[in-house]
């Protein structure tokens, strides 16, 4: 029996965290283009298409589809790529299927990104109308507006323009018939999932309000808004969608300033700082960032077991300047000097015996510093 998918492109490793990223109508996966290639770098990206969208075959629904329908075709194809538990994120249509699956199926889902989307989508009305005339004229009259309905004035994605123009007629339509059938406002306190709600400022479509409601409502939901975004943000703004969903998929980042004081001191960061000028600045930043922020912070190794490897780094590459600011840290985290002298002779064997005899001349120098100090009554 042949089975047919949501067709789906998918980025990054698989043996990463999986997530699925849904469209807005009218739409294909490349609404993604600019995001999902740096959410790979630490996940396995997989964005798929609309029936009758892309390259979805446009009979996987039919008239008076349901949110429900389309969001049992992308847990299809989940299991057809075994994946059990993602996150999820989607834009219009594409963030009501992830409000769908986060109340009927939240055993599926990590966490859930909904993005100028809506709880209900303006009443019934409206979505049957535009249904029955695009069975009866077509696509092309809605197409022609594309850009006003998706973007700020002056901006546009002529593939995602293209792609909405190449839409199925009759697919198109079923997915109007989900919408008008759309409205979970009374339900949304019983989401569970980490929710992240994104509005655009000049969104028409789904104001900021409807995000607000969500937000409002599911319990412990966060709110972003971006004021320059209209309908299809992560095409107009996706930088700052990016930083979103990296804050909802791997955290916020940690205060890489206060540990880089923690490990190396107060009065070594005052003069790092006090140093900085216009030209060293984003290396500063980076160092607090990405050092301090993210790989100091990390729980998988202990602050002890850092600065060991730390140690052991600078030994091989003969940073002495900083072998000397990390004996101290290691001072700090825990080391004694006995095994920091553990560390510097593991290091004549690997490093060489010219290396580390140098080490430990900085070593001891930092040490019997330590032993002549005044005591630090502040402590």
């Amino acid at each position: 029996m042949t089975v047919h998918l949501l067709n789906h492109l998918a980025q990054g490793p698989a043996s990463a965290p999986p997530l699925l990223l849904g469209p807005s109508l009218g739409t294909s996966y490349a609404l993604w283009d600019a995001v999902a290639p740096e959410l790979s770098v630490t996940h396995w990206v997989v964005r798929w298409d609309l029936p009758g969208h892309g390259g979805s075959p446009a009979d996987l629904i039919g008239p008076g589809a349901t949110v429900g329908d389309l969001a049992a075709l992308v847990l299809e194809l989940a299991d057809a790529l075994d994946i059990e538990r993602f996150a999820y994120a989607g834009v219009s249509l594409g963030g009501a299927v992830g409000l769908h699956l986060a109340l009927h199926h939240p055993e599926r889902l990590g966490s859930l990104a909904v993005i100028c989307s809506s709880a209900h989508f303006g009443g019934s009305a409206p979505w049957r109308e535009r249904a029955a005339r695009v069975r009866r004229e077509g696509i092309e009259w809605l197409a022609r507006s594309a850009d006003a309905r998706w973007f700020t004035s002056g901006f546009t994605v002529p593939r995602l323009v293209r792609d909405h123009r190449e839409a199925d007629p009759e697919a198109y339509a079923a997915c109007c018939d989900a919408l008008a059938s759309f409205d979970l406002r009374d339900r949304l306190a019983g989401i569970s999932v980490p929710t992240l709600l994104v509005a655009g400022r000049q969104d028409p479509a789904t104001p900021p309000a409807h995000l607000r409601e969500i937000a409002d409502a599911v319990p412990g939901a966060a709110l972003v808004e971006l004021p320059e975004a209209s309908h299809l943000a992560p095409a107009q703004c996706p930088e700052a969608v990016l930083s979103a969903l990296r804050t909802q998929l791997n955290g916020a980042p940690a205060s890489g300033m206060a540990v880089r004081r923690e490990v190396l001191g107060d009065a070594h960061v005052d003069r790092a700082q006090a140093r900085q000028t216009p030209f060293t600045a984003r290396f500063q930043d980076f160092v607090s960032r990405c050092a301090w922020g993210e790989i100091w912070t990390d729980p998988t190794l202990s602050r002890r077991e850092r600065s060991m490897i730390t140690l052991t780094a600078l030994v091989a590459q003969g940073h002495h300047d900083e072998l000397a600011m990390h004996v101290r840290a290691a001072r700090r985290n825990g080391l004694t000097p006995q095994e920091i002298g553990a560390v510097l002779l593991q290091t004549a064997v690997y490093c060489g015996v010219p290396a580390a005899n140098s080490a430990f001349a900085t070593a001891q120098r930092v040490l019997a510093e330590e032993e002549t100090a005044e005591p630090d009554e502040s402590r």
